[in-house]
C-alpha cells in the first residue's frame, strides 16, 4: 500500500511519511510484475492481476463539461450554485431546464475571476431562488450543460447510511454478510487465526516491545490496508459517536437510532451508530497494556502486518504475522479521549459498559500522565503507517475535556483550564484538524456538552468555533468553487479537511442557528460531489462521474476483476499536490493544486480511503439530511 496519514501543517511543525518500502511495491505492480516489497505474503491465486497494469485515465480528460454542479443534487430549502470556467468578463445567462427540458429558471453569472486552486477563469450561477423538487434537471449556461441533478429533501438521505455502512465494511474479526452489502462485498472474517491468517486473537510485540501476547481482535481496518491504528481510530470513533450526540441534542437521534443501519446489530435497542462505535471502542480498549505490565494503562500504538501485503488481498488471505507496536501517549490520550466520550453517550443505552469505559479512560488518563513523552518513531513504517507525533499537549487537551464532560471532576477541570490549548486560537485553524491535531475535538465538545464551566468562559469557547466557521465562510467566498481549505492546502486527504471544517460550520449552526453556517456545510457537500474542477464526485455511487477505483486490497476491480469496486459511500482522499506515489507523479506533474487528483487504484497519495475521512462524511450526511426549518 500503502496507507498513511496525509500530511498536515502546523505553524509550528511539519509531519511528513516515510513511503520507501509502500512506494516500491506500487511501482513494481504498476510496472506489471508480480515483485513485491520485502516480506510481502504476494498474491493470492484467487486473486491476482492480470499481467498487464490496467490502463490509467487521463486526468486533465475528467472534466467533461465547465458547468459544475453537485451531481447528486441540491436541497429544496439550501444554497444552490454551480461554477462555470468560462473566460467571459460579463456575466452570462443561465437557464435552469427541468426534465422535460423547460426553462424552471433563469438568470445571470456572477463574475468570479481566477481561481487560486484550480488556475481556471471562473463565474458563479446562484440559483438559489428556485425550490422546488424534482429530477433531471440540469443548468445551462452559454450553450453548454451541466451534469443532471436532482433538487429534493430527501437527497442525503442514502448518503447518511452509505457512509456509515463503510464502517461495517471495514471491519475486522468478523464475517462481512451478504444479506447487509450483497454478495459483492461480502466476505469471511478477517485476522482471526483461521489459516492462513495468523490472527489478531494472540499477537505477540515486535521484538524487544513485551513478552506477552495481547487479544486485539475487532475494530476497523484502517484504511486500503489491513493495519488498526489507535490514534487513527480514535478520532474516527469520536466522530461517529459525536455525530450519534449532535443529533440527539438537535432532536432528530431517531435518525440514527436502532434499525437504521445495515449491520448484525440492529434491532437491539441500541442506536445503530452507537454499535458501530463499538465495535472499533472495544478493539481500542483491547489495545490497553494490561496491568502488572510495563507501561500498564498506556495504549500499545497500532498493530498491523510484519510486513507490507500486495494489491489485492483479502483480509481472510493474509497469511503474514501481526505485530503490536509500542505503547505511547499519543495513542493513551486517544482512547482516555473516546473511552469518556463512550462513558458519557452510552450511559442512557448500556451502562454497564458506560462504567466499563469510563474505567477505562481513568488508567488510560493517569497512564498518559506517567508517561507524558512516550512517542511513536517515525522509523516504523515497515507494513503500516507511522503515525507519529511528538505534539501531545492537544490530545492531553482533547482528553482532559472529554474526562471533565463526563465526570464533572476537578481534576479534570484544571486540566482543561490550564492547557495552552484552552485559550489559543490555532486549536480551529483554516486548515482543519485531524487525528494529530486534536485540541479542536475538546474545543467543540465544550462548546456544546454542558458542562461547569463559568459562563463567561463558555461564550468564549462558543465564540471562537463561530469565528473559525466565519473564517472558512470567508475563504469559501474568496474561491471560484467555494471550498472551506487554503488555496495552498491541497495536501494528503484533503477532502477529510474539507469535511472537518464543515464540521466546525455545522457546529456553529447549532450554536447561533444563523443559516449562513449551514449553507457553508452544503456548499462543502457540493465541492465533495462534483461541483471541484475535475467535474468529478469523490464519494462513490453519487453523481453522474464519480471516483471508483480508490485505493483498497479488497476493493480492487481495477486489477481484479472478480473483486468489486468499493461500495457506495466512499470517500476519496482528494487532490494532492505533494504527488507522493509513482501513479500520481507519473501524471499530475504540473497539475494546479486542486487537480492533483487520479482515480486510479496506485495512487494511494491521492485515492485512497480511510475511516478518519468517511467518519466526518458520514457526520456532515447525518446533519444534511435533517429537515431543518429556519433558525435565522
Amino acid at each position: 500500500m500503502l496507507t498513511f496519514p496525509h500530511v498536515h501543517r502546523r505553524p509550528t511543525r511539519r509531519r511528513t511519511r516515510k513511503r520507501t518500502t509502500a512506494a516500491l511495491l506500487t511501482a513494481a505492480l504498476l510496472s506489471g510484475g508480480m515483485a513485491l516489497a520485502p516480506g510481502a505474503t504476494g498474491l493470492s491465486s484467487a486473486a491476482s492481476p492480470s499481467a498487464a497494469p490496467p490502463t490509467v485515465a487521463d486526468p486533465a480528460a475528467t472534466a467533461t463539461t465547465p458547468v459544475r454542479v453537485n451531481q447528486a443534487g441540491y436541497l429544496p430549502d439550501g444554497p444552490k450554485r454551480a461554477t462555470v470556467v468560462t473566460s467571459a468578463t460579463q456575466p452570462l445567462t443561465w437557464q435552469l431546464r427541468n426534465a422535460s427540458g423547460a426553462v424552471a429558471a433563469s438568470g445571470r453569472t456572477v463574475v468570479h475571476g481566477t481561481d487560486t486552486a484550480s488556475g481556471e477563469a471562473t463565474h458563479t450561477a446562484d440559483f438559489s431562488k428556485y425550490r422546488k423538487a424534482g429530477s433531471g434537471f440540469v443548468l445551462v449556461v452559454d450553450g453548454q450543460n451541466s451534469a443532471p441533478f436532482d433538487i429534493r429533501a430527501d437527497l442525503y438521505d442514502s448518503l447518511r447510511s452509505d457512509a456509515m455502512a463503510f464502517f461495517y465494511h471495514q471491519r475486522s474479526g468478523t464475517p462481512i454478510e451478504a444479506s447487509l452489502v450483497g454478495p459483492a462485498y461480502a466476505r469471511p472474517a478477517g485476522h482471526l487465526g483461521v489459516a492462513p491468517n495468523q490472527g489478531d486473537t494472540n499477537v505477540p510485540c515486535q521484538p524487544g516491545v513485551c513478552d506477552y501476547t495481547q487479544d486485539v481482535r475487532g475494530g476497523w481496518y484502517d484504511a486500503g490496508d489491513h493495519g488498526k491504528y489507535v490514534v487513527n481510530g480514535g478520532i474516527s470513533a469520536w466522530t461517529l459517536v459525536d455525530s450519534f450526540a449532535r443529533a440527539e441534542r438537535a432532536g432528530n437521534a431517531s435518525a440514527l437510532g436502532d434499525s437504521t443501519l445495515r449491520i448484525p446489530e440492529r434491532g437491539n435497542g441500541v442506536p445503530d451508530v452507537l454499535d458501530e462505535a463499538r465495535w472499533e471502542l472495544d478493539f481500542l480498549m483491547r489495545m490497553q497494556v494490561p496491568s502488572g505490565k510495563p507501561y500498564a494503562g498506556m495504549a500499545f500504538h497500532k498493530i498491523h502486518d510484519a510486513a507490507w501485503t500486495g494489491i489485492p488481498t483479502r483480509p481472510e488471505l493474509d497469511a503474514q504475522p501481526r505485530e503490536l507496536h509500542r505503547p505511547s501517549t499519543a495513542a493513551t490520550l486517544n482512547l482516555a479521549a473516546t473511552a469518556a466520550q463512550c462513558a458519557r453517550v452510552f450511559k442512557p443505552y448500556d451502562s454497564t459498559y458506560a462504567k466499563r469505559c469510563l474505567s477505562v479512560a481513568r488508567t488510560a488518563w493517569t497512564a498518559a500522565k506517567a508517561n507524558p513523552a512516550l512517542y511513536a518513531p517515525e522509523s516504523d513504517s515497515t507494513g503500516g503507517g507511522p503515525y507519529n507525533d511528538t505534539q501531545v499537549t492537544d490530545d492531553f487537551y482533547w482528553a482532559a475535556t472529554e474526562l471533565y464532560a463526563a465526570t464533572g471532576e476537578r481534576a479534570y477541570r484544571d486540566a482543561v483550564t490550564s492547557s495552552p490549548w484552552h485559550t489559543s486560537s490555532g486549536a480551529l485553524t483554516p486548515t482543519g484538524f485531524n487525528w494529530a491535531d486534536t485540541a479542536a475535538l475538546g474545543r467543540l465538545t465544550l462548546a456544546t456538552v454542558p458542562n461547569g464551566l463559568p459562563a463567561s468562559d463558555i461564550r468564549r469557547v462558543r465564540a471562537s468555533v463561530t469565528a473559525a466557521a466565519d473564517g472558512h465562510l470567508a475563504m469559501m467566498a474568496g474561491q471560484g468553487y467555494a471550498v472551506p481549505i487554503p488555496a495552498n492546502g491541497y495536501v494528503w486527504g484533503s477532502n477529510s479537511q474539507v469535511t472537518n471544517n464543515a464540521m466546525v460550520m455545522a457546529t456553529a449552526y447549532a450554536l447561533t442557528g444563523q443559516q449562513r453556517y449551514r449553507a457553508g456545510v452544503l456548499e462543502s457537500m457540493d465541492y465533495l460531489l462534483g461541483r471541484n474542477t475535475l467535474d468529478l464526485s469523490y464519494v462513490t455511487g453519487y453523481g453522474d462521474t464519480y471516483a471508483r477505483n480508490q485505493h483498497h486490497r479488497f476493493w480492487a476491480n481495477q486489477y481484479d476483476a472478480s473483486l468489486p469496486n468499493p461500495p457506495a459511500g466512499s470517500l476519496a482522499g482528494g487532490p494532492n499536490s505533494g504527488l507522493q506515489d509513482p501513479v500520481a507523479q507519473e501524471h499530475l506533474a504540473g497539475c494546479s493544486p486542486a487537480a492533483c487528483y487520479i482515480d486510479d487504484i496506485g495512487s494511494y497519495s491521492t485515492n485512497e480511503v480511510t475511516v478518519n475521512w468517511n467518519a466526518p462524511l458520514a457526520w456532515l450526511a447525518a446533519f444534511a439530511a435533517e429537515r431543518c426549518p429556519p433558525r435565522d
